[in-house]
């Protein structure tokens, strides 16, 4: 019985000596492996976001980004004053329109259907909206015109809105002005008639034009 037991101590020493060995060095890899899948992971991220880049900058054309740039800004600028030389006073096509408090200038080129206002592109200015830019080109698609004229305008006063109806009666004005031909169907559309409603000014007392305080018996 002792020489089995001590060949059972000397059996379980050699098995525990490996096991006490390898039980400290076995978290290393494993932090190794998780830092490297990591990195491996982000690097492929960032290949991933740099090959879908790659296809829309190179997709552009040439030619829309030269567009794009001549048309911007200072240039936009430039442009503008390039194609109206002695500025809106010297030009031949010119008409006035007003709505509310808004006094919209404008001049009509030959060109093909571009509006600048205020020495911007006319969607810029407008934010985008669609129906504030239909009212700049309702007169021309009225008479089928809306690629044959360049818009050139410079308004003041107002907001977008009343902005984009001035303009509306001063393209249309500027049409008659082209051709006297051109006044009955921008008559029948009612194109050519002044909007003279405005906001009715607050009175001393009200809280607004006509908005009284609440009345209190006692």
């Amino acid at each position: 019985m002792a020489l089995s037991v001590s060949s059972l101590a000397a059996a379980l020493s050699q098995l525990s000596l490996p096991s006490t060995s390898t039980s400290k060095p076995h978290p290393a890899p494993l932090l190794r492996l998780r830092s490297t899948s990591r990195r491996a992971a982000s690097l492929a991220l960032r290949a991933s976001a740099a090959e879908a880049a790659e296809p829309s900058e190179v997709d552009l054309p040439a030619e829309e980004v030269a567009e794009e740039d001549a048309l911007s800004g200072i240039a936009l600028r430039k442009y503008v004053k390039q194609r109206l030389p002695g500025g809106f006073a010297a030009q031949r096509i010119t008409a006035t329109g007003r709505r509310k408090t808004a006094i919209a200038r404008v001049v009509l080129q030959e060109g093909t259907g571009k509006v600048f206002i205020n020495f911007r592109d006319a969607k810029e200015y407008l934010r985008g909206n669609p129906m504030w830019m239909e009212y700049c080109k309702v007169p021309l698609m009225t008479l089928g015109f809306e690629n044959n004229y360049d818009v050139f305008v410079k308004v003041h006063g107002g907001g977008l809105s009343g902005q984009a109806q001035a303009i509306c009666l001063g393209v249309a004005r500027a049409l008659v002005k082209i051709s006297n031909a051109n006044r009955v169907p921008l008559k029948s559309e009612g194109l050519l008639t002044r909007d003279t409603r405005i906001v009715e000014r607050k009175k001393a007392g009200l809280k607004k034009a006509r908005k009284r305080p609440q009345f209190s018996k006692r």
